[in-house]
């Protein structure tokens, strides 16, 4: 067991080592250069020349790569954040470099109230205008918030739907439910989120049509609402159908026959003897949806205006905010990760037969 553990932790590290610069090598390669992303379009090139000076963007991408990741790590001073850094910069007239009086604010002036060295310093976000960590963990417990209240509802759902229609296979109910359960998990997220708005806010009028967790919109748990229904109508039904298939096949094993013909109450046999079993091949496929729910909700985030991390995922990616992209894909990784190995655990747990080989 320790060896198993030891060894998935060192899968991991590994993982997030080769990401991080398939990552970094991505946003370097990119057709325009990295300062001129950090700087945005209207800067001069003077302006483009002196941050490149500054972040030694010259070097080797090699170099600028472990660079970055000694930053990251803690154990180097963020080039944008040095303090000797932003004192040349005080001095910028000395250098001759000619600015206009509305393009100071174009150069990169940043300084972090944790410290210029530090575990997990990712930076400043050039287009929010902050440090990357004063927003991204923000948006990450929204989206923990989201998901956590989504993933209550729609699991005990999926697996309750599952052990009934698992334990009457063949039967009307069973048809029934997993005609509900395809329909549900076939529609598209964008499309059950839009006829949710059209009957809660304009036909019915009892919810706000955003949920941007701004109380001024009306109260904060209603806007809750309308995208966890959204994300549980699209989940519960994949989750289900999992569950049926992996109960009915547990309910045709021999030992299970073998109960209910020496007179176990069809009921204990059902939640003490079969239901075990029966979640080993649903729980990877459980863990795994809780990895889509907190990096994949961009759909439901942006059509309902909520403030989470899948939103501030895909703005980052549209406005090429270099530092949010790399720390948002590395946060996103590690969840991914670690969401494996967690349900490589809870496998062991349930199927013996794993532990002992």
């Amino acid at each position: 067991m320790t060896a198993f553990v030891l060894r998935r932790l060192l899968l991991m590290v590994v993982t997030m080592v080769v990401s991080s610069f398939l990552v970094f090598m991505a946003v370097e390669f990119s057709p325009t250069s990295v300062a001129r992303k950090m700087l945005g379009q209207w800067a001069t090139e003077d302006q483009v020349e002196l941050l490149t000076r500054q972040l030694n963007l010259d070097d080797p991408v090699i170099v600028r790569y472990g660079r970055w990741v000694k930053v990251v790590l803690g154990f180097s001073i963020d080039p944008l954040a040095d303090p000797q850094l932003l004192a040349a910069e005080e001095s910028i007239d000395s250098a001759k470099v000619k600015l206009g009086p509305k393009q100071e604010d174009r150069l990169v002036r940043f300084e972090d109230h944790r410290g210029h060295q530090y575990f997990g310093n990712f930076s400043y976000s050039h287009f929010y205008k902050v440090a990357v960590n004063d927003i991204i963990w923000d948006r990450l417990a929204n989206t923990a918030k989201l998901a956590g209240i989504a993933f209550a509802i729609f699991v005990p759902l999926g697996v309750l739907f599952g052990v009934i229609m698992g334990v009457r296979e063949g039967s009307k109910i069973d048809r029934t439910l997993s005609f509900f359960s395809i329909l549900f998990s076939s529609i598209p997220e964008f499309a059950s989120a839009v006829f949710i708005i059209i009957l809660f806010v304009a036909w019915l009028g009892l919810l706000p049509g955003t949920s941007t967790l701004n109380p001024a919109m009306g109260p904060v748990y209603q806007q809750f609402i309308m995208p966890v229904l959204v994300l549980v109508i699209y989940s519960f039904g994949y989750i289900a159908r999992m569950m049926r298939t992996s109960m009915a096949e547990v309910m045709r094993e021999p030992y299970v026959r073998t109960a209910v013909l020496k007179g176990v109450p069809r009921q204990r046999v059902i939640y003490q003897h079969a239901l075990r079993n029966a979640m080993i091949a649903p729980f990877t496929v459980i863990l795994l949806s809780f990895n889509f729910l907190i990096t994949g909700v961009v759909v439901t985030e942006v059509i309902f205006g909520y403030p989470g991390f899948g939103r501030l995922f895909l703005e980052a990616a549209l406005f090429g905010d270099v530092a949010v992209l790399e720390a948002a894909t590395m946060i996103t990784v590690f969840i991914a990760v670690m969401t494996q190995f967690i349900g490589d655990l809870g496998y062991m747990a349930l199927n013996p037969r794993v532990r002992v080989s």
